[in-house]
């Protein structure tokens, strides 16, 4: 098993456009590393959180244009770390069998990004379940109409061992995770922008189930705090560890929070509770 290392999680209340996100990231990305983080995790949609839909079209770009991703590259190139770009908005280049969007003749994707320390993009996740909900407090969500799903699930290898990608409400899906470890996962990453109201009743004890499940870590980088948008998000970035125990929280405000990691945690409660090796196929 690899030797320990430091993660860092970084918490943000992300802007309606990419520049003063691209400055705000690239700040907390360099403390985390001064701080000793060799692993770097940023939240979902960290290159905007814009509600109305044309204005998204009109600042989103492709994968190869994009100004927040290649920031974020350069960065990890000059720190030396490894950076999860937990999601960003992107223009599709995948062909798609069907059109979610009836209003536009172009589809986003909703797109996580491990970038390595020479800089160079490793792995790519796109988020496949979307959000389509009416939340009590008059908040509505229609990811499906805007956004191309993903169709793969996607494991990735570090320095420290295997990752598992996943975006945001694909947390509510237990089977994805359940693949992810069968395929190698030791460490589950799972940034997000929830919302306040679902993230006060079942953010932790979900984050703190899929460690407990698959005898991960799980390392959930989250937006916080009202944006400039309106939409209002949870916060409490959490480093979970495979036992259940919560070893950072990131609270309600913009920051960082880090934790050692001990890979022989894995092994230990896959040990204690080897449920992974007890999967049956069942009717």
């Amino acid at each position: 098993m690899t030797a320990r290392f430091h993660v860092a999680c970084v918490q943000m209340t992300s802007a309606r456009e990419p520049s003063p996100n691209i400055k705000a990231a690239s700040a907390h990305v360099r403390d985390a590393h001064d701080a000793g983080a060799q692993l770097i995790m940023l939240p979902e949609v960290v290159n905007m959180v814009e509600a109305f839909g044309p204005l998204v079209l009109e600042r989103a770009h492709v994968e190869a244009e994009d100004p927040f991703l290649a920031a974020m590259c350069a960065l990890a190139r000059k720190t030396g770390v490894w950076l999860l770009v937990g999601s960003i908005i992107l223009k599709s280049d995948r062909p798609s069998a069907e059109t979610r969007s009836e209003d536009s003749k172009e589809i986003l994707v909703n797109r996580s990004l491990l970038i390595d320390a020479e800089g160079v993009i490793v792995a790519r996740y796109d988020k496949i379940h979307m959000f389509d909900v009416d939340l009590e407090d008059g908040e509505s969500y229609r990811e499906s109409k805007s956004y191309q799903p993903g169709a793969a699930a996607v494991v990735a290898e570090t320095p420290w061992g295997t990752l598992g990608m996943t975006v945001c409400y694909d947390l509510r899906f237990p089977h994805l995770y359940r693949t992810l470890a069968h395929r190698g996962a030791s460490y589950l990453a799972i940034p997000s922008a929830f919302t306040q109201t679902t993230g006060a009743a079942h953010w932790h004890v979900l984050m703190r189930a899929r460690a407990i499940e698959n005898g991960c870590f799980v390392f959930a980088p989250a937006q916080c705090g009202v944006h400039e948008s309106g939409r209002k998000t949870y916060g409490h970035s959490l480093i979970v560890d495979p036992w259940g125990r919560v070893l950072a929280d990131g609270g309600k405000v913009p920051g960082i929070i880090s934790a050692e990691i001990n890979p022989a945690e894995i092994k230990n409660a896959r040990g204690r509770i080897p449920s992974l090796t007890h999967d049956r196929l069942f009717d």
